[in-house]
């Protein structure tokens, strides 16, 4: 499949130049104009210049992660770097070098071309870059956080959010092949018979005796279908185990993805909901009442969730545009990705039940509307 075209936008800033610093980058689809992938970081003490350089490089990164034979186009507002990539300036810099050299790195010469463009046309990396600047001052990293109303392609509750299907018609249009996410949860481990919240954040355990069973049943089950493209899984040791057993089966190799883990769960991780009432209960409050409401001990709101899922969802719809993959991951981020495609509020996650080694799937078509197809199917497990 040809590589897809990107936007990237990038910019970066120093309060004093040299003084604190610190870059921001969008990556936006090249047809739609959305944003698909963000990143900022505080440097400590550095001059513009070599912010700008660092906002570059991120943003040729995160493009390139998405998909490394993309055609990017680079859009900054500083005249110096676009100048000085095109190869009409030379780089005389010491500092600005290496930077150079590490941003010509990232992606083949031929796949990228940089375009000037005013300050006013940048607004999403300068606010990226602010928003970095301020977490330094704070004494802290950037986070991803909800945006300012004037800014709708980077949300937050819900963030990332696809349009609801028409009244269940947008498959009978004529938008092409959607592409098909098949969902699979991992099977039991020995957390899972007990309901024990088990995040990112615990032991990472691996699938049990019957959790290994599970993913052989559904291993078969897909073959039998004989469907799935590609294969996706969160890093994690349980989905990996999952997924592995899988593609095995299929005769296809397995991609990891950081953004399906599941969400850290702080000082909840291996205790039941019953224990967490009896320890926590403010805080058990607040979180079954506010998504943006963290567990105990610095977990991850379904906030931070949702935006994570939302950009993993639309790396893969990008990467795999038209395909049918399986997406092997956990409770909550399954459960988010359905609820995105319903554009169902956010404790419409209470509702859903989600079985080990269960099946789900969505479909996503070329006008942004996606179609729920299955739920918690687990027949191949009877």
């Amino acid at each position: 499949m040809a590589g897809r075209r990107f936007v990237v936008e990038a910019d970066g800033g120093s309060r004093g130049n040299p003084g604190p610093a610190g870059y921001g980058a969008v990556v936006r689809d090249g047809d739609t104009g959305l944003i698909i992938a963000e990143a900022a970081e505080f440097i400590g003490h550095a001059t513009n210049n070599v912010a700008e350089y660092k906002g570059l490089i991120a943003g040729l990164k995160a493009a390139r992660e998405i998909d490394p034979d993309a055609s990017v186009d680079v859009r900054m507002d500083s005249k110096l770097v676009v100048e000085q990539m095109s190869g009409r300036w030379k780089i005389k810099h010491p500092d600005m070098q290496p930077l150079a050299a590490e941003a010509r790195a990232v992606l083949p010469r031929g796949q990228v071309k940089y375009t000037w463009i005013p300050r006013e046309r940048n607004k999403d990396a300068d606010r990226l870059a602010n928003e970095a600047m301020d977490a330094g001052r704070a004494g802290r990293q950037w986070e991803p956080r909800a945006p300012k109303p004037d800014a709708p392609a980077v949300v937050d509750e819900p963030p990332l959010e696809t349009t609801a299907p028409k009244a269940g018609w947008a498959a009978a249009a004529d938008l092409g092949t959607p592409t098909t996410f098949v969902l699979l949860r991992h099977g039991e481990t020995h957390l899972t018979p007990e309901k024990r919240f088990s995040g990112s954040g615990g032991s990472d355990p691996e699938l049990s005796e019957k959790g290994r069973w599970q993913a052989e049943r559904v291993a078969e089950a897909l073959a039998a279908r004989g469907s799935v493209q590609a294969v996706v899984s969160s890093p994690m040791l349980r989905t990996r185990q999952t997924a592995e057993t899988v593609a095995t089966r299929l005769g296809l190799e397995v991609r990891y993805e950081d953004g399906l883990r599941e969400v850290n769960f702080g000082a909840w991780e291996g205790l039941t909901f019953a224990e967490v009432q009896e320890r926590y209960p403010v805080d058990l409050d607040a979180w079954l009442g506010s998504a943006k409401a963290k567990p105990t001990g610095g977990g991850e709101s379904f906030t931070t969730l949702t935006h994570r899922i939302g950009v993993a969802r639309d790396k893969l719809l990008a990467r795999h545009h038209g395909r049918t993959v399986l997406v092997v991951s956990h409770v909550s981020p399954i459960k988010t990705l359905v609820r995105l495609a319903l554009g169902a509020p956010p404790d419409s996650l209470y509702r859903m039940e989600l079985s080990a080694a269960s099946l789900c799937a969505v479909q996503y078509y070329a006008d942004g509307n996606a179609s729920v197809r299955l739920l918690n199917d687990t027949g191949h497990l009877r």
